[in-house]
């Protein structure tokens, strides 16, 4: 589960860049392409320097124009070479990064999607969005640029050591002498900079969780004047980001600025040995300036492989918190060997002394010793005070999260055996919250059966009383709805929901509030869209409203998650219980009056 703020720093390790393995090993024929670009590009730079020595040895002191002439077309070629060969590394590491992240993005994703309820009940929306993104970006820097990078300085600087060897084994010696004061400090401050790129991705993913969650709550922040409220809390989260990107920025300065100065420093030190063998005599100049430049090679690749190892440490943190979604495992899952749901579908549903707590308040039940029973075809109405638990059997229903105790079966099958595909399958929710998409009225009314005509769509908003108000939009059904359906109003998205209900054709229906929250007029043409949709099917309602009510062949009274009270609406309010007090407090006047009369 991703790391919460209470709890310690992540593991100091670049590991979990290892987790991009995979990915590369699906397109080795980027890889290999990048890895020969790369290796011809870090030779052609080694050949420069024997050429340079040559020349300072032989042309210029011989005066010999013809062979200074024939140099420098070599150069010439080897420039051309080095060209092509990193023009081809670019393409190929950067096509690779760009793959990986692709498809690391998209699986990142997907899991995501699956993950249980339970999952999103303590984690913010936002911050996964985040992850997905920026996280993202960081590793496609580190696979594309940042690791041609490396690869490119690890051959640079491994073979310009070998040639200093070859050319001046006493130079060398004082060069290699030098590499692990050199090596140990960037290991250490190395891990400085993962711990503060951690912090620094955790902080950046706060900020941007909570500006996705004003934005899309942008109409209630200014109906109350909020603005000043949001801006100042993001604003507080946009500086901490910044504080903590200022430190990881920090640690990775005096990390560069501390490998450049003991590499450079060790360079001036071997030059000046050098300088005086060749005064000595035991030294062409040619030679020293050919092992002073694999020494610069030497040098410049190391200083350039602490900037890198700045970049990996940072695409070690996003990886690692990449790894946590990757590795985060759903609750709800389907059984080893799932059991065949009976076909027909029936639509038959009972609890069986069924105990629950939600993850994030297991101190408290919502169900406690739930039983009940729905036969096929039944409408059944839940009714209670808030928090006696009606939305829970909905969730237990829909298995987003399984009983502490008792079962729950669809079709006398217990739903932990099945595949929760299988039993979604034979499910069609109308909640009260509707949920639509950024996409067009088509697209939203076909959510779950994308392959759905245009004629099967149309016939589903015909029955869910939609037709005519999408035939008013300016492009039908294909007309943007924006994000959440903002261009919608109340009713026209839960027409919509009830369409894409329709359209699934599912033999148990769940209804939630249907329309508690609508005006007269949208409730009488979405009640009427519900009555063809809730025909010959199991329909399990949490309403309010007496319409629904009135329509149901049993209402079961909850409260404090027990079924207290049982019957038709007539008979519990001669009761005279906790759903005749709940008519009296909730229900219209309709309602009221029927209680009046109904104790007369």
């Amino acid at each position: 589960m991703p790391r919460q703020e209470n709890q310690p720093p992540a593991r100091k390790s670049i590991r979990p860049l290892a987790s991009v393995l995979p990915y590369l090993a699906r397109y080795r024929h980027l890889a290999i392409g990048a890895a020969i670009s790369l290796t011809v590009a870090a030779v052609t730079t080694l050949t420069l320097p024997m050429a340079v020595r040559r020349m300072i040895d032989h042309g210029f002191s011989n005066s010999d124009s013809g062979f200074i002439n024939t140099y420098f077309s070599m150069l010439m070629v080897l420039a051309i070479v080095l060209a092509l060969a990193s023009a081809a590394r670019y393409f190929f590491v950067i096509s690779l990064g760009e793959r990986i992240v692709a498809d690391l993005r998209r699986d990142v994703f997907a899991h995501v999607t699956r993950l249980s309820a339970s999952f999103f009940d303590v984690n913010q929306s936002g911050e996964i969005v985040s992850r997905l993104t920026a996280d993202t970006t960081q590793i496609k820097s580190a696979v594309g640029a940042t690791a041609s990078v490396a690869l490119r300085n690890i051959i640079l600087c491994l073979g310009a050591i070998g040639m200093m060897v070859y050319t001046s084994p006493k130079l060398s010696s004082l060069v290699l002498a030098a590499i692990p004061l050199i090596v140990f400090p960037l290991v250490g401050f190395g891990r400085s900079v993962r711990r503060r790129s951690r912090e620094a991705q955790d902080t950046l993913a706060a900020a941007s969780a909570y500006a996705g969650e004003a934005i899309a709550a942008s109409r209630t922040v200014q109906a109350f004047n909020g603005e000043e409220i949001a801006n100042a809390r993001f604003g507080k989260a946009v500086e901490s980001a910044y504080s903590a990107a200022r430190a990881a920025t920090k640690a990775r300065s005096v990390l560069t600025g501390f490998a450049i100065t003991m590499v450079f420093g060790s360079v001036v030190a071997v030059l000046w040995f050098g300088a005086r063998d060749v005064l000595s005599g035991t030294l062409s100049a040619g030679t020293l300036s050919q092992f002073l430049l694999y020494s610069v090679f030497a040098a410049g690749s190391l200083g350039a492989l602490s900037e890198v190892w700045g970049e990996l440490s940072q695409a070690a943190g996003a990886a690692e918190r990449l790894n946590e979604l990757l590795t985060e495992v759903p609750h709800i899952q389907a059984p080893a060997h799932p059991l065949a749901m009976p076909v027909p579908a029936r639509g038959a549903i009972e609890f069986a002394d069924v105990h629950f707590a939600y993850p994030a308040r297991p101190d408290y039940k919502s169900l406690k010793g739930l039983s009940f029973a729905i036969k096929p075809g039944e409408t059944v109405a839940i009714v209670g005070p808030s928090g006696a638990g009606k939305s829970t059997v909905f969730s237990m229903l829909v298995r987003y999260y399984d009983p502490m105790k008792g079962v729950v079966t669809v079709d006398g099958m217990d739903a932990r055996s099945v595949d929760p595909k299988d039993l979604r399958d034979r499910i069609a929710i109308v909640p009260q919250d509707v949920t639509i998409f950024a996409a067009s009225v088509h697209e939203n009314i076909a959510f779950g059966a994308p392959q759905a005509s245009r004629e099967s769509v149309g016939a589903a908003a015909v029955a869910a009383q939609a037709a005519e108000f999408i035939a008013k939009l300016h492009r039908g059904y294909d007309t943007l709805v924006g994000e959440r359906g903002v261009t919608l109003s109340g009713g026209q998205r839960q027409r919509i929901a009830i369409a894409r209900a329709i359209l699934k054709d599912a033999p148990i229906l769940l209804l939630d509030e249907a329309t508690s929250a609508l005006d007269a007029e949208s409730e009488t043409l979405v009640q009427t869209a519900l009555d063809g949709l809730m025909r010959e099917r199991t329909t399990l309602v949490i309403a309010h409203r007496l319409a629904t009510v009135l329509k149901a062949d049993r209402i079961l009274v909850m409260d404090h998650g027990r079924i207290v009270e049982e019957g038709t609406h007539a008979s519990l309010i001669r009761q005279g219980g906790l759903y005749a007090r709940l008519a009296r407090l909730q229900f219209d006047h309709g309602a009221e009056a029927l209680f009046v009369a109904s104790r007369t």
